[in-house]
């Protein structure tokens, strides 16, 4: 996994590599070592795999590529690797969607996670409300709060009632904590 990561999606960034390696990834999601567990982790491979998947499907979602276009327009220009990635969604999640029911808690939060974020994507705007109950499940039941925060989030996107304010709300890029207020971008870099 570590390889995986390093490779393909080296500091969040979406590469010529990472679309084959998550279409890879996602065919792997059903073989039956998958549910082996990680040594020294107890969580099943496939958990592992779709919190990958989830990760990367957030590195090119609409609030993310939002916050590039800002810095690098055209990103999303027809034939870029952002683009191109972004086109799977709708394959990543005809892969991940059998594990919304999965009998392992870490498997199903994670392919909810995975669900949520991919679910951005126009052409699968008709899940959205059979994801809702997925998305409530995460926010009363998740101790973790990024998973929580991408629930909430897809709940307020979509028009449903949320509870409370928006939880593990991420710092923004030019405001973390030892930030002077400049971006990591603006001059004088």
């Amino acid at each position: 996994m570590s390889e995986l990561v390093e490779t393909v999606n080296h500091q969040n960034s979406i590469y010529e590599a990472t679309a084959p390696a998550a279409l890879y990834v996602a065919g792997i999601l059903t073989h039956p070592a998958a549910a082996n567990l990680r040594a020294y982790r107890n969580v099943p491979i496939r958990a592992t795999l779709l919190n990958w998947l989830a990760s990367v499907a957030y590195d090119a979602s609409d609030e993310t590529v939002g916050r590039i276009e800002r810095y690098f327009p055209g990103s999303l220009t027809p034939g870029t690797i952002m683009a191109a990635f972004r086109g799977l969604r709708p394959t990543l999640y005809r892969a991940v969607a059998p594990f919304l029911q999965d009998g392992h808690e870490d498997v199903r939060e994670a392919a909810v996670v995975a669900a949520l974020i991919l679910a951005e994507h126009p052409a699968l705007a008709e899940h959205r409300d059979h994801l809702v109950v997925h998305a409530r499940r995460v926010l009363d039941t998740s101790g973790h709060g990024p998973d929580r925060r991408v629930a909430w989030n897809a709940l307020a996107a979509w028009g449903h009632d949320v509870p409370g304010p928006e939880p593990f709300r991420e710092e923004p890029w030019d405001c973390g904590p030892h930030s002077d207020g400049r971006g990591d971008l603006e001059p004088p870099f």
